[in-house]
């Protein structure tokens, strides 16, 4: 086992990244060493260099990078049911032990989770540490850049469709904005049975991209006869859940206006920008329902890992490039400028 290994650190009162020489971390009780093969690029990562998102509990210097997957290569203390050599993909966050779900065990539920790569170091290193409680073994069969996307990219997607709005077989479905997320939304909402599955997005290609991972029909936002054209892909009845994966007024309001009575509104893209629900008149006649969506229980990872393996979930289009550690810059310029629509960068240390 080497005794330093390479880290790309960000110094956060500057945001300014290098790529730095540092000590390989030591597993504590509970916890494993695991030599990181991929790690994505995420928009939340963005939010942390430009200050947007930001964790008050971290370091002033902090490791990015949450999307990983890899090997084990040592144990800590009292790790059980794990071997040096396994294929795992670790949570992307932990609980904090501190709050009430906390307290009374519920840890899968925790109010105030530390997120990996803000609270404490992420992976986009040759390195990084995880809890054993929160890994999820990679099947065979299953690359490992294609289970890096499951820590974030595609879990956070499936508990929006299967946990929040508890999408049910037959219902209409529309997603707005249909980059890394929204994709994944577009094929897990088709996998529950979701029909007719209508991508929202401003760009044609990305459009025809919605096409062929399994939307129904894609639509332009700001097409004048954009309600006509869902109201006649769904005889009439409108949608059932709206998902805004961008986070915009525009976005989120437009996917309001576009639901059924008894509809359900889904937030899971993240901005500054405040909402509206409109009149209170309005929203309470039509009992629609708006909710907001944040991450996935750990559980969700291995469910995503056996629907890979068994080849009911294709994520073949999901990795848009690859860069190495000294290029990440690179990969964040691609992701930022949406330089040939990435759905998602990975990092390869």
């Amino acid at each position: 086992m080497p005794t330093t290994m390479r880290a790309q650190r960000l110094h956060v009162p500057t945001r300014t990244m290098t790529v730095e020489e540092v000590p390989v971390p030591r597993p504590g009780p509970g916890e494993v060493l695991i030599d990181v093969a991929y790690c994505g690029i995420c928009h939340s990562d963005l939010g942390l260099l430009d200050g947007s998102f930001t964790d008050p509990r971290g370091p002033e210097t902090i490791t990015q990078g949450h999307e990983a997957s890899g090997t084990i290569a040592a144990l800590g203390a009292g790790v059980t049911g794990w071997a040096v050599g396994d294929r795992v993909v670790p949570a992307a966050g932990r609980p904090c032990l501190r709050c009430e779900r906390c307290r009374r065990g519920d840890l899968v539920h925790c109010d105030d989770v530390m997120l990996m790569a803000f609270a404490y170091d992420g992976a986009w290193a040759e390195y990084t540490i995880a809890q054993a409680g929160g890994l999820t073994r990679v099947p065979d069969g299953v690359p490992l850049d294609q289970a890096a996307l499951l820590a974030d990219a595609v879990s956070t997607p499936f508990g929006a469709v299967v946990h929040t709005a508890a999408v049910r077989p037959g219902e209409a479905v529309g997603v707005w904005g249909v980059g890394g997320v929204g994709t994944h939304l577009v094929q897990l909402a088709r996998l529950v049975g979701a029909v007719p599955v209508i991508a929202v997005d401003l760009d044609p290609a990305v459009r025809e991209r919605a096409l062929a991972v399994g939307a129904d029909l894609a639509l332009d936002p700001a097409d004048p006869e954009l309600r006509e054209k869902i109201t006649a892909a769904t005889e009439g009845h409108l949608l059932d859940v709206a998902f805004d994966a961008v986070g915009l007024k525009a976005t989120f309001e437009q996917g309001l206006a576009m639901l059924a009575p008894r509809g359900r509104v889904v937030g899971v893209g993240l901005s500054g920008q405040e909402i509206s629900l409109g009149t209170s008149l309005a929203f309470n006649l039509s009992r629609k329902q708006a909710l907001g969506h944040l991450g996935y229980e750990n559980s969700d990872i291995g469910t995503l890992a056996r629907l890979l393996a068994a080849g009911r979930l294709d994520l073949s289009r999901s990795v848009s490039a690859v860069v190495p550690l000294e290029d990440v810059q690179e990969g964040i310029r691609q992701l930022h400028e949406r330089d040939g629509n990435p759905v998602r960068v990975l990092v390869q240390p």
